[in-house]
């Protein structure tokens, strides 16, 4: 497999969230010539006309950059009231008003770890919809679904569960060979 850099996205801004968990683990389980760089947008404002008017903030043009820069970009998101994180979904709208689009051919997976029963699997079906509508390649399958996830993760929220590590294991070698694919390596 040729090298690919993937840029992994956390949709919790906590320090010690689940999914930036599952992003740690997904880099730790990557093939070889694959590597995981995780990002951070703290510092990018809520999405207003007016402050986009004067220019894009320096937050804003950081991320879109970073995502260009990356061969795929792997989400790793909790599921907020049935649907994307607020953050998240306010990075996303400041994303689709740059140009170049940064998402516009890129190769996406998605995977989430949430307290309850479902997995995350809403949030991940919204975020699809979303991802689509700015041309991202979204992986089909293998999904990621780390459900009732707290036991699944120690205390410094390292994913220990051998299940979910197996299925996140199994997501990045996929994710691998369709990130190759869809750049035509």
């Amino acid at each position: 497999m040729a090298n690919i850099s993937v840029l992994g996205i956390c949709g919790s801004l906590r320090r010690q969230s689940y999914n930036l968990g599952a992003l740690q683990a997904a880099g730790e389980l990557m093939p070889q010539g694959m590597a995981l760089t995780i990002t951070r947008f703290d510092a990018i404002p809520l999405f207003n006309q007016d402050l986009e008017a004067q220019a894009a903030p320096p937050a804003v043009l950081q991320l879109a950059q970073e995502i260009r820069d990356a061969d795929a970009v792997l989400f790793a998101s909790p599921e907020y009231n049935f649907s994307i994180s607020g953050v998240l979904k306010n990075a996303i709208d400041w994303m689709s008003r740059q140009k170049p689009q940064p998402f516009k051919d890129k190769p996406v997976a998605l995977m989430s770890a949430t307290l309850g029963p479902v997995g995350g699997a809403r949030h991940q079906y919204e975020l699809r919809k979303v991802l689509g509508c700015l041309e991202a390649l979204v992986m089909p399958r293998p999904e990621v679904f780390i459900n009732l996830c707290q036991p699944k993760f120690d205390a410094d929220v390292h994913l220990v569960d051998a299940a979910a590590r197996k299925a996140v294991q199994d997501q990045m070698t996929a994710f691998g060979a369709w990130t190759a694919r869809m750049l035509g390596r």
